[in-house]
């Protein structure tokens, strides 16, 4: 494969396509913007000339094999058959595409529309600055899975709070590409309101469909797709087939060749259907054979018109076929990719045709044009035209066989899944999934009873693992509706909850906990509703009236009493506000939230479930936090993740290690635990889990390095561009991000304006801002010799703002708050000191700060600058500097 002209870093960007990442996972692998990702797949396109991204990773798996010293393969072939005629028709599309946003090529069965689009798709690209997109809905059995096609083409991944379809609008929103959506006409009910989303949100992007019928869309231009002229184009293509298959055809036979097609209508398929036999009729007995047969199968008259032509030679190839071929055909219309011989063997090979006559059969079918073979990683893979997969199925259900062959295709996916589960979700693995991922989905269409919930669970754990995390909570969800067993519906409604969790839907998951209480009639799946209300306020978009959690937890309380581990902690969530959750009580007893979140973790711990404790543990350390415990709190969250780092992967572990790495993070920070709050800050922003929203991913290492004294450039650019793919949504969480980062930039001397305001449109309130924005206004104003003004930010006693101050602010709050009294001359500023020396204990910066400000207020220059060493060692470069800067340096 020729690797000309490939810079370093698309040789990078090119390797992890193969590995079959999203764009925004490469983005967050090589710590780059998604924009410039998008940017190096084009070229790439481009330069190696891959007809789309996984023929792309196709190459990137044989570039690999190449530069590891193994033997390259030639790259995909060129198309096996050259596109011929249609000057007209394709200029004629290529300016509609020019003129209008949304243009539907519409024409029967086989007339050629998708060869015309790809030949007028390749013309335009040019035109395009960001490409063109191809996206083959032939293996998508799912309406609601359009848009997931349309992801895996452009390699959009899934963002967390949003579905597929709104993640591709967001991500598209912007770009100048062409959408080539070809085959449309199976899943037009999933097409038509997805394209006008896609029309509405994305203003430059152009759609070329290919359809039976129109898609009945906004902006839609129809434009027919006759048949090939009869004169020129249907001959040029008869001969051009028939000279591919060994049998060139003389001048003075043309005129023959013409009636051929005449009786074909000029439909393409059907002329190369019925070129791929004149090896063995030659063309007399291929235009005698055709003048009776097509008479006698299309009945006479032909009522369909050019729909019926293309039957008549679909039954007229089928009736040539040995008994053999005939079943196998039919047998392998069920399947909805691109499969191997193994696959057909597994799935057709049962009486009369035996699994070794599966490998001859293809072959044959192949050399008729009936499949189509291309060279895959594992092996050749066959497939059937759209046309013919149809008409195969059609005989299928003729011949009585569809309960057999979709019983036998299910459980060869059922078979393929479960070989996947439990394997390094690496490149071969994503490889191994992709070419079986439509074909597990095609076979829950019709499926039902226990192997069905089976797939669908299995289904669902392979798709979480390859970070498709809303067909993930489908396929949970899909799976609780396929089974009787209440309990095996409530475990699937759990998991469905957990990866709502994972996707910040806290509305979902408070509905699936719900929907498994109902079904399990269990006291830990009321009490666990109960608590989401609480623990994970922020990720609702509607609160559940503060009454539902009360008698939510009554029942579970009159259920299973009070030492259930799930109502304890229900009890701490709902009454005590352990969570310090947004519907909580402005103010409550430390102690009494304290005792209450104590007494969960001793229950869960006793119970033996590593999740429950985890859960526990996140309510302690809100309960130590809020009673002033800093230090308490940041062990608390470090054995928290210390007990999930051992726990098998589930999307249940997952949420939970998410929340207790930030959890972590934040009280690290909170006691001046610079060196291990930016490990785990790494640590969260490398989870695959969170490479679409690289916003979230990056925030806590954005914050961390901020209160160290610096940002990365490219790292806020990285947050800032991840956030506006979002649509710029509303993250009250993530405010904080912002107010750090426009510190560091007035710490440089430029505007914090712009970072300023971004925390204000991402959710900046005045009372959680009394925290972070206490803390980083007064670093800012101190900096600039403005104490008086620092002072008055931090004049409110941190016991009237506990909750937004205490939770990782505390330290920081009364340290600078002594600070600035120093500098500002305030009477009280020595009590200050010793009131904060007592809360801030042995926080290597605060106490650092303390001793500074101290040595300040004595005029010792001496002791002012021995503290540079102490930030030094803590990893808080800024104040060290600025601690020579106060020493007069």
């Amino acid at each position: 494969m020729a690797t000309t002209g490939i810079s370093g870093r698309e040789a990078e960007v090119l390797t992890l396509v193969g590995e079959h990442l999203s764009n925004a996972e490469i983005g967050a692998r090589l710590y780059i913007s998604v924009r410039t990702v998008e940017t190096h797949v084009s070229s790439l396109l481009r330069k190696l000339g891959a007809a789309d991204r996984r023929a792309l990773a196709q190459l990137a798996a044989e570039w690999g094999r190449a530069a590891r010293g193994g033997q390259a393969a030639s790259g995909l072939p060129a198309p096996v058959t050259a596109f011929v005629g249609r000057v007209r028709e394709r200029a004629e599309l290529a300016a509609a595409i020019a003129a209008h946003r949304q243009v539907s090529a519409v024409g029967p069965g086989g007339v050629g529309k998708t060869r015309l689009a790809l030949a007028v798709a390749a013309d335009a690209a040019g035109d395009f600055a960001d490409g063109v997109w191809f996206v083959d809905l032939v293996p998508i059995s799912d309406p609601a899975m359009v848009g997931a096609a349309v992801a895996a083409a452009a390699g959009i991944g899934e963002q967390q709070g949003r579905g597929i379809d709104e993640s591709v609008v967001a991500a598209l929103a912007d770009r100048h590409a062409l959408l080539v959506l070809d085959n449309c006409e199976h899943v037009r009910d999933g097409v038509a309101p997805f394209l006008e989303r896609l029309l509405v949100g994305c203003p430059r992007l152009t759609v070329l469909a290919t359809s039976r019928a129109r898609l009945m869309v906004p902006f839609e231009r129809v434009h027919p797709v006759p048949p090939l002229d009869l004169e020129s184009d249907a001959v040029d293509l008869f001969l051009d087939r028939a000279a591919a298959a060994g049998w060139p055809v003389p001048p003075d036979q043309h005129d023959q060749v013409a009636e051929v097609c005449r009786q074909l209508d000029g439909v393409a398929l059907a002329i190369e259907l019925a070129a791929a036999r004149l090896p063995t009729l030659g063309l007399d007995g291929l235009a005698a054979v055709l003048s009776d047969q097509l008479r006698l199968l299309s009945g006479g008259a032909r009522a369909h018109g050019r729909q019926q032509s293309v039957r008549a030679m679909l039954d007229w190839s089928n009736a040539l076929l040995e008994p053999d071929e005939q079943t196998l055909l039919r047998r392998v219309s069920v399947f909805a990719a691109p499969f191997t011989a193994d696959a057909a063997g597994q799935v057709a090979g049962f009486a009369p045709l035996s699994p070794a006559a599966v490998v001859d059969g293809l072959s044959r079918l192949t050399e008729q044009s009936l499949l189509s073979a291309a060279p895959a990683t594992g092996g050749t893979r066959y497939r059937a035209l759209a046309t013919i997969r149809q008409y195969g199925f059609s005989q299928l259900s003729t011949a009585g066989e569809v309960s057999a062959v979709q019983s036998r295709h299910l459980d060869w996916c059922l078979k393929s899944a479960l070989s996947l589960r439990g394997n390094p979700a690496d490149g071969p693995w994503r490889a191994r999934f992709d070419a079986v991922a439509d074909d597990l989905r095609a076979a829950l269409g019709p499926a039902s009873g226990p192997p069905a919930y089976e797939l669908a669970c299995a289904l669902a754990d392979l798709a979480f693992t390859r970070n498709l995390v809303g067909e993930a909570q489908q396929r949970y969800e899909q799976a609780a509706a396929l089974t009787d067993d209440p309990s095996a519906a409530a475990a699937a409604l759990r998991s469905a909850a957990a990866v709502a969790g994972c996707r910040l839907l806290g509305d979902d998951m408070y509905r699936l906990h719900r929907a498994a209480a109902s079904v399990s009639g269990a006291a830990a799946d009321l009490a666990t509703a109960a608590i989401t209300a609480y623990r994970f306020s922020g990720a609702f978009t509607r609160l559940p009236p503060p009454d539902e959690p009360v008698a939510l937890l009554a029942s579970a309380r009159s259920l299973a009493g009070t030492d259930d581990p799930a109502v304890a902690l229900a009890e701490a969530a709902v009454l005590a506000d352990t969570f310090g959750s947004d519907q909580g009580p402005s103010s409550n007893a430390a102690a009494t939230t304290l005792a209450a979140a104590t007494r969960a973790v001793d229950l869960a711990r006793a119970a033996s479930d590593p999740l429950a404790v985890s859960a526990a543990l996140d309510g302690l350390a809100g309960a130590q936090s809020w009673s002033g415990d800093s230090f308490g709190a940041a062990a608390t969250a470090r054995g928290r993740i210390e007990l999930l780092s051992s726990v098998p992967v589930t999307p249940a572990s997952m949420h939970e290690l998410t929340d207790a790495l930030v959890s972590g993070i934040d009280t690290a920070l909170g006691v001046g635990d610079i060196p291990t709050a930016r490990q785990w800050a790494l640590r969260l922003a490398e989870l695959p889990l969170l490479a679409e929203v690289g916003h979230y991913g990056v925030s806590w290492l954005l914050m961390t390095d901020a209160l160290a004294g610096s940002v990365s450039p490219a790292m806020s650019a990285r947050f800032l561009e991840a956030w506006e793919r979002t649509g710029r949504l509303r993250a009250p969480r993530l405010a904080a991000t912002a107010a750090a980062v426009a510190m560091v930039h007035g710490l440089q001397g430029a505007s914090r304006d712009t970072w300023l305001s971004i925390a204000d449109d991402l959710g900046a309130t005045p009372e959680r801002s009394t925290g972070y924005g206490a803390v980083f206004d007064a670093i800012y104003l101190l900096h600039h010799d403005r104490p008086a003004e620092a002072l008055d930010r931090l004049s409110p006693e941190p016991a009237d703002v506990w909750k937004w101050v205490t939770w990782i602010w505390l330290h920081w709050y009364v340290s600078l708050r002594a600070e600035a009294a120093v500098l500002a001359g305030h009477p009280e500023a020595r009590s200050w000191i010793a009131d904060a020396r007592k809360v801030v204990a042995s926080n290597p910066i605060a106490v650092a700060q303390l001793d500074r400000a101290e040595a300040l207020l004595d005029g010792d220059r001496d002791r002012v600058l021995a503290t540079a060493a102490a930030f030094e060692a803590a990893g808080c470069q800024y104040q060290q500097s600025r601690t020579r800067t106060l020493a007069g340096e």
